[in-house]
């Protein structure tokens, strides 16, 4: 048997230390213990990797303080335009949902393609409606809006024409990677991708080889950052291949992929881990949300440039 280990993060970017009240920091830091107790539950019990990854990621998704599900950040139209994906190291296989605006939890929408249809990414209303099918709860997008959220999209209205992420703003994606006790891999990500960009705009979060990637036999990766640079750079799957191919250590893999990306003018960060149980939680912004559950069990959790601590 493994020792079965689960890490996540809630989006490299979108915050700053001193850029949170106290009230709004506690609200982030509960949300990632409690996304972690929820993963870190069904690997104890041993549950699977696929099952521990959502079922952070829906604690995630629920959070208002980040940009995935409940607290999605506002379109251009000031819409919610939400994406995500699952992917299971076993046999590369992978689900994804697109451009949806009424899923709950949208991650668990991303799974039902996988589990039920022979198809990897559906889009829109059929998403939506085949999710629904299988379960999957359906709000109106008021649901989804928050009062923070639509300042930050008048803020974004005012201040420049276009949308180009900032360092602040390019952030709060959510995500978690494990392998669980029988050492299988998987990850999961989910969106709401930029602030005042166009409804339509899809990122890299539910592109497998982009924003996400899983196999057995190397890594599973959960990335966050610019979508664009992130698909340009093919980030989740370069992970993959410097350990594939050139025999990288996790960290080694994560860094040349960044560097890919901040080649191309980008920053950006994620949740990695390998097959045998080492995690990685590298950003190159000023801020990545993160935590971790390895093999003693104890969760230790940071929002900034500092030390992973319970």
């Amino acid at each position: 048997m493994s020792q079965p280990a689960i890490a996540i993060h809630g989006g490299a970017g979108g915050l700053a230390p001193g850029g949170l009240s106290p009230e709004r920091e506690a609200i982030v830091r509960a949300a990632l213990h409690a996304a972690l107790s929820a993963g870190w539950r069904v690997l104890s019990d041993g549950g699977s990797a696929l099952d521990a990854t959502v079922e952070a990621v829906v604690v995630l998704e629920d959070c208002p303080e980040l940009n995935a599900g409940r607290g999605a950040v506002l379109r251009s139209d000031g819409s919610v335009s939400l994406d995500a994906s699952v992917m299971v190291g076993s046999e590369r296989r992978a689900g994804a949902v697109a451009a949806v605006r009424r899923l709950r939890n949208p991650i668990l929408g991303a799974r039902a393609v996988m589990q039920h249809s022979d198809h990897v990414l559906f889009a829109g209303e059929r998403a939506e409606s085949f999710a629904s099918q299988h379960g999957v709860r359906i709000e109106p997008q008021e649901y989804f809006v928050t009062p923070l959220r639509s300042a930050e999209r008048q803020s974004a209205t005012h201040s420049r024409a276009a949308s180009r992420p900032s360092d602040q703003e390019a952030g709060n994606t959510v995500g978690a990677v494990a392998r669980d006790a029988a050492g299988g891999l998987a990850a999961a990500t989910s969106t709401g991708g930029m602030t005042n960009s166009d409804p339509g705009r899809v990122g890299d979060s539910p592109i497998h080889g982009a924003g996400i990637w899983a196999d057995d036999a190397t890594c599973a990766v959960s990335g966050t950052g610019w979508g664009e640079l992130f698909m340009r750079s093919a980030f989740a799957h370069e992970v993959d291949a410097q350990l594939r191919l050139r025999d990288a250590s996790l960290r080694d893999a994560c860094a040349a992929a960044l560097a890919r990306v901040r080649d191309l003018g980008g920053r950006g960060g994620c949740a990695a881990i390998d097959a045998s149980g080492r995690i990685e939680l590298p950003f190159t912004t000023r801020a990545m949300p993160r935590g971790l559950i390895g093999p003693d069990g104890a969760p230790r959790i940071a929002l900034f440039d500092e030390a992973l601590s319970g």
